[in-house]
């Protein structure tokens, strides 16, 4: 498929998509005439990138799990490299989810109400 189909399916600009190819996330086969030329795989990188980068991962941190991908794993998540990504990826949200918590109590006291224990932040996430 070209680009413009590409990018309808996966949901994304062609730019977008050139800029994977730049970064080296997404590399392009070309046809005889020029035209790049992509397949189901490389939809599912796309599709693996983009939800990635919505729960809030950088372009950069998304590279182990394309590569877990693209060497034929059954998903992006299941190699020790994208695992690691994962965990610190969780240990970054739960020092963004303190750092709420603090300013939250905060901006509660300045109110002169008592901190909400629904927002206690616990330490048995995994």
């Amino acid at each position: 498929m070209r680009i413009g189909e590409l990018g309808r399916r996966a949901g994304v600009s062609t730019r977008a998509l050139r800029h994977y190819e730049e970064l080296g996330l997404l590399p392009a086969r070309r046809r005889a005439n020029g035209y790049r030329d992509y397949d189901e795989r490389d939809l599912r990188v796309v599709a693996e990138i983009r939800s990635l980068v919505e729960l809030g991962f950088a372009l950069e941190e998304t590279r182990p799990f394309v590569e877990c991908l693209r060497a034929g794993h059954a998903t992006g998540s299941s190699c020790p490299d994208s695992r690691a990504v994962q965990r610190r990826k969780v240990a970054e949200v739960d020092e963004w989810l303190a750092r709420l918590q603090a300013v939250r109590d905060q901006l509660a006291a300045q109110l002169g109400e008592p901190p909400d224990p629904r927002c206690a932040i616990t330490s048995d996430v995994t």
